[in-house]
């Protein structure tokens, strides 16, 4: 027990402060995290949208965040990641605000667009500050510490969520608008003064970039990057019908109300929060890149499955831990394999591709999902979802040795 503890406390040393502070803003964003978890639940009930209507409006925040990840990206590269990261949580908040204004399939869908592709360019920004805040030994846990912050904010922000959802719709887009509003502005008090300090420094001691030691690479012509890119879109196809499908499926199929949906997505976050960097350290030090992904995305295909398994609420807690353990063995490493491709000068390019990957299925993800729910049911859904996942798995084993 002893050595167990021990390994849990060293796996939160080592990081850096700025890690750490990166880590406080992501949190205090992440508590907003109100309206994704219950827009579909929002426009089937506030809106009177049908199930094929809603993933239309999801498309759009698909289609929104494929634009964000690029433009941050390229943003990043050319201007630094804390302007991008400023910027994009500075024009969410009031895009937020508006957001209860639109009821109509067409310009709600516009709207979502429009706030899914400012919020989104935060992703590659906050990513490279990860990486460039983080000792090359300690990248694959300062992303786990992100992570963790992200999903200690998820399992705080939709359980609010539920309570306000349940007060009025229009609360989760204010509490997203405030929690936007209060990262920008923690955002530039811990950051501003680093980021003069590290313009003072770059113009005194311009960083030259050796290509001796890895080679300069276009991501976009990247082959192996790009076939690694397509199977963490296809994961992530999967992955997101935890916010589009999976909520109107706890409604529909177990009766949940909001304030118990919330909770149930709390518990996901709370696993993660607690387990994640423990699982992460250990995995590091027992486990290649390859093995870690292939294990992770085999788990989330068991936990897809075990939602058509009917046995109450209860169950559902069981298929979240199994669904967690999954989560913490997949997105981190994929992070970390995309900042081992890229060099210094890339790596907002490769991060932001990557971002695009994740991004572009969010259309596909509610579009694909809301339809096979619509034809051939949840059952249906939940079967492809896992044996999608599992092929996944293969082709990651493959494609990584290469990457």
């Amino acid at each position: 027990m002893k050595k167990l503890l021990s390994i849990y406390i060293g796996s939160f040393k080592g990081l850096s402060r700025s890690a750490w502070l990166l880590a406080i803003v992501m949190l205090i964003n992440r508590m907003g995290s109100m309206v994704i978890p219950f827009l579909g639940i929002y426009m089937t009930k506030a809106l009177d949208f049908n199930i094929k209507q809603v993933g239309i409006v999801l498309m759009c925040f698909g289609f929104g965040s494929v634009c964000g990840s690029y433009a941050g990206g390229w943003l990043t590269d050319r201007f630094g990641s804390f302007k991008v990261q400023l910027l994009s949580l500075s024009l969410a908040a009031p895009l937020f605000m508006i957001a209860p204004y639109f009821k109509t399939v067409e310009s709600l869908g516009i709207m979502i667009f429009v706030l899914s592709a400012v919020f989104d360019a935060f992703r590659p920004a906050n990513s490279v500050s990860v990486a460039s805040y983080a000792k090359p030994e300690n990248i694959t846990r300062a992303f786990s510490l992100n992570r963790l912050a992200v999903n200690l904010g998820f399992s705080i922000g939709p359980a609010v969520g539920g309570f306000l959802a349940g007060i009025s719709f229009n609360w989760i887009f204010y509490g997203n608008a405030i929690a936007a509003t209060a990262a920008a502005i923690v955002f530039f008090l811990f950051f501003h003064r680093k980021e003069k300090n590290n313009l003072k420094a770059l113009k005194a001691n311009p960083v030259v970039v050796s290509s001796h030691n890895k080679q300069e690479r276009n991501p976009y012509k990247d082959g192996p990057f790009i076939a690694f890119n397509i199977l963490c879109c296809i994961f992530s196809i999967c992955f997101f019908q935890l916010i589009s499908t999976l909520p109107i499926f706890y409604r529909e199929v177990h009766q949940l109300n909001e304030h118990e949906i919330g909770f149930l997505m709390g518990w996901s976050g709370l696993i993660i929060v607690l387990l994640e960097m423990f699982i992460v350290h250990i995995a590091e030090n027992k486990l290649s890149i390859t093995k870690t992904l292939v294990l992770g995305t085999l788990l989330c295909a068991i936990s897809y499955a075990m939602f058509n398994i009917h046995a109450g609420v209860f169950m559902l807690y069981v298929t979240f831990l199994v669904f967690g353990l999954g989560e913490m063995l997949t997105l981190p490493f994929m992070a970390t394999a995309t900042i081992n491709r890229s060099t210094p000068k890339t790596q907002g390019a490769y991060m932001g591709f990557n971002s695009l990957a994740f991004s572009a299925a969010n259309i596909f993800s509610p579009l694909l999902g809301t339809n096979i729910v619509g034809s051939f049911g949840f059952t249906t859904l939940w079967w492809a979802t896992s044996a999608v996942l599992a092929c996944t798995a293969l082709g990651f084993y493959f494609v990584l040795k290469r990457l």
